[in-house]
């Protein structure tokens, strides 16, 4: 059993042991899926409750939850995506394995599985608008193959029926208890129980551990954003700073007006969709690859002028899946290269010493793929190209004459700052021209990611997710200022082919206007104008009355609206990391302190932290860096409940001997809720 983490004493808590969970949605399900793995083993059949606190429904949260417009999918196909673990995920708990999403989908049509979750009673829209209520979700599953996108409410249901077995999977005597409502507050001495303050609740909960299983956060506008809005409210203009664009009230964006859009990834992706089709536009053609898609306007739609730094959309997801060897990986970062890391006096450099390593290993995928899988391609024995490549270092003339000698078609060769930013030095005589270009790039994107013929792109892909999974354990350590999850998103975690025929579409039919790479925004207090403009379009600029930021919000626990995670920073109990995230010990989730402690009875899992993890959910078989995050957690709280229960221990009450229940504790006022 792994000792206690920290020196202070976790006292025998003179009531049933308890843990509140603060986020019910998938990260907090994971978590919860975890202690129901694991409680067996290392709890005993104690007494344990459970206090899941969220004002959005268990399981799918507020970013899949199931009031959103039917036309918002998810950017994975449905056989990628599952909530549980399987033999690749390298954890000490026992895998639970179970059907991802496709299989899951197969399930419900064939009535093996109930479908857990119905049409919810305060749904933003009606039953007509969301698609037919419960009987057009049924219809979506029935439709749904492993290849398809599932629309979010679809990931919304398969969320909510994974919440519910694994309630139904935790030991007798193990309660949840769901609080509808926000977080305010943690407060409690290191070594005592903590007290979580709820909206609309007078009296605190009380509990030996606290687990922050937040998601996304809101934020306060950054100075830019601050700067924009004034000058919008003094010109009568429009602005959206970031934020969840299924939460953004979009009906002011005015039809046949340009609007300017500044972020090209999948909030755009959102907005699009939302302000065409969302808008009665509708699509015809397309049945086959050859067969162009055609963009058929509603009328309302506005002119969406585009652009970001890169000046181009994330590259699609690839349309293909894996047929021969898989690269085997890790091979240059893996768990040795991470401990040596770690094991450093000095602080390691991200540029130096972590990013050839990344560099190395990404190659390494790229060409066991290439050579293994289309060995007409080049002109040497993988055997020999392998040992050369292994003594070269990334980025050196020999490790260029290397694969100049052996693979000839430079198309075939892995150029990771082409992938990164395609547009860097590329100027165009006009918008116009830009256009043009642009459609062509996209398109060779397409074609290039759904044929087989290049599918040392999906090696790359698999690098990616390994060297996600090892970065994990590096912390901030591993991505000063969140570069390299950029690129991960950039070339991992883009949008359905489907969207960028949508994209296309839209731009042929001139709703999408393409701004280019550099896009800079300036307001113009003379004109009462915003004026954007591009490195790849010198000298031109496009004027509107409405910007709208489409990307996420800062997640630094400086300006974020949680007031919660906003409290644990004004007081000290977290440090910030440089790239602005909640810092927490890599191995088990517990929040560092400003101190560099970390904290004995508080933890902190996702995208907030410097821990973060590239999703809650994940495809089968590629190692789930946050399950092994979910599971490491558990284990530790697991372990320090029992530690607090070795004393004497009320016996289990008739309630907690029974099978695992689920008990809601309702809202007080209007105000408890949080909506």
């Amino acid at each position: 059993m792994p000792a206690s983490p920290d020196p202070d004493p976790v006292r025998t808590p003179p009531v049933t042991p308890s843990v509140v969970v603060v986020g019910a949605g998938p990260r907090g399900t994971g978590f919860l899926e975890r202690i129901a793995a694991n409680a067996p083993s290392l709890y005993g059949g104690l007494p344990l409750d459970i206090h899941l606190v969220d004002p959005f429904p268990p399981g799918a949260g507020r970013i899949w939850r199931r009031d959103q417009s039917p036309l918002l999918w998810m950017n994975s196909m449905a056989e990628d995506v599952t909530m549980f673990t399987d033999d690749s995920v390298v954890l000490e708990g026992p895998v639970r394995p179970g059907p991802a999403l496709d299989a899951w989908a197969r399930d419900i049509t064939a009535g093996r599985t109930r479908l857990a979750v119905a049409p919810p009673a305060d749904a933003a829209v009606s039953p007509s608008e969301d698609g037919g209520g419960r009987a057009g979700l049924l219809a979506e599953i029935a439709a749904l193959t492993g290849q398809s996108f599932p629309s979010r409410r679809v990931q919304s249901a398969y969320l909510s029926w994974v919440y519910e077995r694994t309630v139904a999977a935790l030991p007798p005597g193990v309660r949840v208890h769901l609080h509808p409502t926000h977080a305010l507050r943690v407060s409690g001495e290191r070594g005592g129980r903590q007290r979580v303050l709820l909206a609309g609740r007078a009296a605190p909960l009380e509990a030996d551990l606290v687990v922050l299983t937040l998601g996304h956060l809101d934020a306060e506008p950054d100075p830019e954003q601050v700067e924009l809005a004034g000058f919008a409210r003094r010109h009568g203009l429009l602005h959206l700073p970031p934020d969840f664009t299924a939460d953004s009230d979009l009906s002011a964006l005015p039809a046949g007006e340009p609007v300017l859009v500044r972020g090209f990834g999948l909030a755009f992706v959102d907005l699009m969709v939302l302000l065409t089709e969302g808008r009665g536009g509708h699509y015809t053609g397309g049945d086959a690859p050859s067969d162009e898609l055609v963009y058929h306007p509603s009328g309302r739609e506005p002119v969406l002028h585009v652009g970001s730094r890169r000046g181009v959309p994330y590259h699609s997801k690839i349309g293909y899946g894996l047929a021969g060897d898989r690269p085997p990986l890790p091979r240059f970062l893996g768990p040795a290269q991470i401990d040596a890391l770690l094991a450093r006096t000095e602080r390691p450099d991200y540029a130096r010493d972590i990013r050839p390593l990344v560099e190395k290993e990404l190659g390494f995928a790229h060409y066991h793929r290439l050579f293994t899988a289309h060995p007409g391609r080049t002109l040497v024995g993988w055997a020999d190209f392998e040992e050369k490549y292994a003594a070269a270092d990334p980025g050196s003339p020999e490790l260029d004459a290397l694969v100049g000698a052996a693979v000839p078609d430079p198309a075939d060769r892995l150029d990771l700052a082409a992938l990164d930013r395609p547009l860097d030095g590329a100027r165009f005589a006009s918008y116009d021209t830009l256009q043009g270009g642009l459609r062509t790039y996209i398109t060779g994107d397409l074609a290039r990611r759904h044929d087989p013929a290049h599918s040392a792109d999906l090696g790359v892909f698999l690098g990616l997710l390994s060297v996600y999974g090892q970065l994990v354990r590096l912390g901030d350590l591993g991505d000063p200022g969140g570069r390299w999850h950029g690129f991960f998103s950039h070339l991992a975690s883009g949008p359905p082919g489907p969207r960028l025929r949508q994209l296309l579409a839209l731009s042929r039919a001139g709703v999408v206007r393409f701004l280019g790479a550099g896009t800079t925004v300036e307001a113009d207090e003379r004109q009462g104008l915003f004026r954007a403009g591009s490195a790849s379009v010198p000298g031109e600029y496009v004027e509107a009355r409405a910007l709208v930021e489409a990307r996420l919000p800062d997640p630094s626990p400086e300006r974020t609206l949680s007031p919660l995670l906003r409290a644990l920073y004004d007081e000290g109990a977290a440090a910030i990391s440089p790239g602005g995230l909640v810092r927490v010990d890599p191995g088990d989730g517990r929040l560092v302190e400003r101190d560099g402690r970390p904290h004995p009875r508080r933890f902190s899992l996702g995208p907030y932290t410097t821990a973060r993890s590239s999703g809650a959910f994940t495809r089968p078989r590629t190692g789930g860096p946050a399950f092994r995050q979910n599971d490491a957690t558990a284990r530790t709280v697991l372990t320090l409940l029992a530690e607090a229960s070795a004393g004497p221990v009320r016996a289990p009450s008739p309630d907690a001997a029974r099978r695992p229940l689920t008990r809601r504790t309702g809202p007080t006022s209007p105000s408890e809720a949080g909506r």
